[in-house]
């Protein structure tokens, strides 16, 4: 299969349009995957284009995965307004029903950072049949996601530790406390926004979830 379609548009959310940005492969088949990503806070200038989120993209193009970023409520194009965190989840769950419709029997992987990966976190909790869970730099101890101490699903964690926004020794803390355990991708020499450490991330993560999905 190869990535072909890309394409930006307008999904229908719960509080208005929210603008997207998708990418489809050929001959996508049930039991394939499909991937929805989650992008940095909004009022701290998060996009669905911020870089991490488009390293998030391009492993999942590189996998040959179908995927989707998009704009929270009240970002970019997105109508509506920021909602701390609560609403953000249901614009997750209508792009991840979109994506659903667009690819049947596919299974969904949620992918976020930072604040967004708070709430994909959120949204494993809520919606049917999550395959796998990406948290990149998720912020322990805000927007509730951190509370739960179950995972429903097999689930990959990506600290940077240099992290000056999210502490790393905290994640480290809270992670060893879920179950089940995550697929650790620890680099050292990056900081929270990843900045020259970009293509270690994509490549870690490809490897990382090349191995897991395969196994189901």
């Amino acid at each position: 299969m190869a990535v072909n379609n890309a394409g930006r548009g307008l999904i229908a959310g719960p509080a208005g349009q929210l603008e997207a940005a998708w990418q489809d492969v050929a001959a996508s088949a049930p039991g394939d995957y499909a991937a929805v990503i989650c992008h940095p806070h909004p009022l701290h200038g998060g996009t669905m284009d911020n870089k991490v989120v488009v390293t998030l993209a391009r492993a999942f193009a590189e996998l040959e995965i179908p995927a989707v970023r998009f704009n929270f409520r009240g970002t970019g194009a997105s109508e509506g307004a920021h909602d701390d965190g609560r609403g953000e989840v249901d614009d997750l769950a209508a792009v991840a029903a979109w994506m659903g419709a667009r690819h049947p029997g596919a299974r969904l992987v949620l992918a976020g950072f930072s604040f967004g990966a708070g709430v994909a976190g959120n949204g494993a909790q809520r919606l049917a049949e999550v395959a796998h869970l990406v948290l990149v730099a998720p912020p322990v101890g805000r927007y509730g996601f951190s509370e739960q101490r179950t995972i429903p699903c097999p689930w990959t964690l990506v600290m940077g530790g240099r992290d000056e926004v999210v502490d790393p020794a905290e994640v480290r803390r809270w992670a060893g406390t879920m179950a089940p355990p995550p697929t650790w991708l620890d680099l050292p020499e990056a900081g929270h926004f990843f900045h020259g450490q970009l293509i270690q991330l994509r490549q870690g993560l490809v490897a990382i979830l090349r191995a897991r999905l395969r196994e189901g």
